[in-house]
């Protein structure tokens, strides 16, 4: 990393009236949780179709069978947040980070420290009733299924549990994507972490927070999209890069 662009970077984030996040699945591999669209992405061990709420409410018996199987994959050990996790918490706790947005699913922003993320993929940590529309923790309901209840069902309106994620073919949560988008709209720099800038509509956000004058920092392993149009573009591992801005932004 070039330690002067480092400086710079650092530097129009502490003067910036608002800043915004946007973390990918490269935060959340750096804790050990596997991504899904590599080459040895999730997606060549499982068919996606399997995941479709099409599947979901044809057959919500194989489908949550299925699930408990990907989760166990996903978490199959206890995973923590690392590095660039709590860079991202620690720059919001000393107020040069306004608001953060997260395509992970894992729950691993809050586990360190971050107050209210925009979780606009959803929280797999918990599952929703399709009747009443309660939340529930999803762990004790995994429990159930492994125990041969499948699919699980409320306890308050026995309609059928779904994890509280957006399944392919459903739309993105509404409040959670206005929040996204005003929070962009209104940032004067726009930080992209471990995201390749390729799933819609997360993928838009760098732009048009640019687009309303926000200074662009990327950092991400690979080469993005827009890693030819934004200010500062960071190839590097998002555990040693982000920590080390952050640390030169609080740094005066």
């Amino acid at each position: 990393m070039n330690e002067r662009e480092i400086e710079f970077a650092a530097a129009a984030i502490r003067d910036a009236d608002s800043v915004a996040a946007l973390t990918g699945a490269g935060v959340s591999t750096a804790s050990g949780i596997p991504d899904f669209r590599s080459e040895d992405g999730l997606w060549t061990e499982y068919d996606p179709n399997d995941f479709h709420v099409r599947r979901f409410r044809a057959d919500p018996e194989g489908f949550w069978r299925d699930r408990l199987t990907l989760v166990e994959d996903l978490f199959g050990d206890a995973v923590d947040p690392n590095p660039a996790h709590e860079a991202l918490a620690e720059l919001e706790s000393a107020g040069h980070l306004n608001g953060l947005i997260t395509q992970n699913v894992d729950g691993l922003h809050q586990d360190a420290g971050s107050d209210d993320p925009i979780e606009i993929h959803g929280n797999g940590r918990r599952v929703v009733c399709t009747g009443c529309k309660r939340r529930f923790e999803a762990d004790p309901v995994f429990e159930r299924v492994r125990d041969g209840e499948a699919p699980p069902t409320c306890d308050d309106c026995d309609d059928v549990l779904k994890p509280d994620v957006v399944l392919f073919g459903e739309q993105l949560p509404e409040h959670a994507l206005f929040r996204a988008q005003s929070l962009t709209e209104s940032a004067d720099a726009f930080l992209a972490v471990g995201s390749s800038l390729t799933v819609e509509p997360a993928a838009s956000l760098p732009r048009v927070a640019q687009n309303n004058g926000a200074t662009l920092v990327i950092v991400n392993l690979d080469r993005t999209k827009l890693s030819g149009q934004a200010e500062y573009d960071f190839r590097a591992d998002v555990t040693e890069a982000l920590p080390r801005l952050v640390e030169e932004v609080l740094a005066e």
